[in-house]
């Protein structure tokens, strides 16, 4: 299993998704029986029905946790409303996030909650077939899901005949390998299908249109294993955790002096919160950013640590949800080296298809270069600017959007800093080279 630690959290807050005690064998499904698994697939075969379970999932408020929080029963009505011979559930635990692995965590740790979740969105859109996908080497992963499916084949919760006579569900695990931007369902359902993994114009929305042309739901893995508890303890007891507009719990990965780990949190937990939970600069050192979202997040100041950890929150603070990534950052980081760095890993795992992926986060890049070795050109700022928009306007696909956040955010938040760069050639932090030190640069 992946050596991640699982980070302490106040004993208020509810746990739904990571078991409050590491199983000996996460695929020993007699055990996990005995904890409840696979209770909410029988209610909803049995006394909620297909438009039942849609209703309840609709009423708890459950939004997609894979970073664009789309209201997750308007996916299965889409999909259910759809005319189609057959329809497909897809869990996309690719987990592309360098700096995350709460996904993996999760499928390593609670397989069968992500397992039941999918049968239960299979059986309330009237799917057929259900699909895991994840990293082709995550070697562990892989081996503890097959192994979970297996044995709930061999239980009858998935394949011939499990919802009912003459309806079945064909579950499998499958490999896809590829670049940062497969979280976007477009380009995964592209993988799956052998293809070239770039984004499609949207309508038509995989729900209507997705994997070979039948309707598809896509969630992440973390929304399908927070499925069964809905079922089970009822969509109001789900509504009162967390924020009133994204209620639930959600996995972050925290990076801080004190600690790096996995933690479930109840959504609208402040930022100030989630970030102590792997501690925050203490002594001489100073608390100077915290970087929300992965590569493509938004650099944020001490001052927006009281930020509710909400999708709306957080977009609005010029940050996003992502793939659950919070890094801590001290009085020794650059922001305008960091900004740097995270913009063009992004600008190099963009697909190319459109010109504002294959020309503009490459040219948001350079000026982020420039600004670190001191080169810089007269309006590189409003140029950073006046292109991060057009971006925004005219991008396919979330990765060309959100590739502008690092440098954006770190702008409107520390202009100072990038003014040092750009006016006095120096750097603060001493970090960046050739700029000479600034004679108050510590370390």
């Amino acid at each position: 299993m992946t050596d991640v630690t699982i980070l302490p959290t106040p004993r208020s807050w509810p746990a739904i998704l990571l078991p409050g005690k590491d199983a000996a064998d996460p695929t020993d499904l007699e055990a996990a029986m005995a904890a409840g698994a696979f209770a909410g697939l029988r209610l909803a075969l049995r006394d909620l029905g297909a438009t039942g379970t849609t209703a309840a999932i609709g009423a708890s408020g459950l939004r997609g946790r894979g970073g664009a929080g789309f209201s997750s029963a308007d996916k299965w009505r889409a999909a259910s409303a759809t005319p189609a011979s057959s329809r497909v559930v897809v869990a996309n635990g690719y987990g592309a996030d360098p700096s995350s692995a709460t996904d993996r965590v999760l499928m390593e740790r609670n397989p069968y909650a992500i397992i039941e979740g999918l049968a239960i969105a299979a059986f309330a859109i009237g799917a057929d077939e259900a699909i895991i996908a994840v990293r082709a080497d995550a070697g562990a992963t892989i081996r503890i899901l097959k192994t979970a499916v297996g044995a709930a084949q061999d239980a009858g919760f998935v394949g011939l005949d499990a919802f009912g006579p003459g309806h079945h569900l064909d579950l499998s695990v499958r490999t896809v390998q590829g670049a940062y931007l497969l979280g976007e369902e477009t380009i995964l359902l592209k993988a799956l299908e052998g293809k070239r993994g770039q984004p499609e114009q949207r309508p038509p929305h995989p729900a209507t249109r997705g994997l070979r042309g039948l309707p598809t739901v896509v969630h992440n893995v973390q929304t399908l294993a927070t499925i069964p508890w809905i079922v089970v303890n009822g969509p109001e007891a789900f509504a009162r955790i967390g924020a009133a507009e994204c209620p639930g719990t959600i996995l972050v990965q925290v990076r801080g002096p004190e600690a790096s780990g996995v933690a479930e949190i109840p959504l609208g937990t402040s930022l100030r919160d989630v970030a102590a939970l792997a501690g925050t600069p203490t002594g001489a050192r100073k608390l100077k950013a915290v970087l929300v979202g992965g590569p493509s997040g938004g650099i944020l100041p001490p001052d927006a640590l009281d930020v509710p950890y909400t999708f709306a929150a957080l977009r609005a603070a010029g940050a996003h949800i992502g793939s659950g990534s919070v890094i801590v950052a001290d009085d020794r980081a650059c922001i305008v080296d960091l900004a740097r760095v995270l913009t063009r890993y992004c600008a190099d795992e963009a697909c190319g298809k459109t010109i504002p992926c294959r020309i503009g986060t490459r040219r948001l890049s350079e000026i982020g270069d420039r600004l670190a070795a001191g080169t810089s050109r007269a309006g590189d700022l409003d140029l950073l600017t006046d292109l991060a928009a057009d971006i925004v306007g005219s991008a396919l696909c979330d990765h060309e959007r959100l590739t502008t956040l690092p440098l954006v955010s770190g702008m409107r938040y520390f202009r100072a800093e990038l003014d040092e760069h750009l006016e006095r050639g120096s750097c603060p932090a001493g970090v960046c080279h050739p700029i000479a030190m600034a004679a108050s640069a510590t370390h």
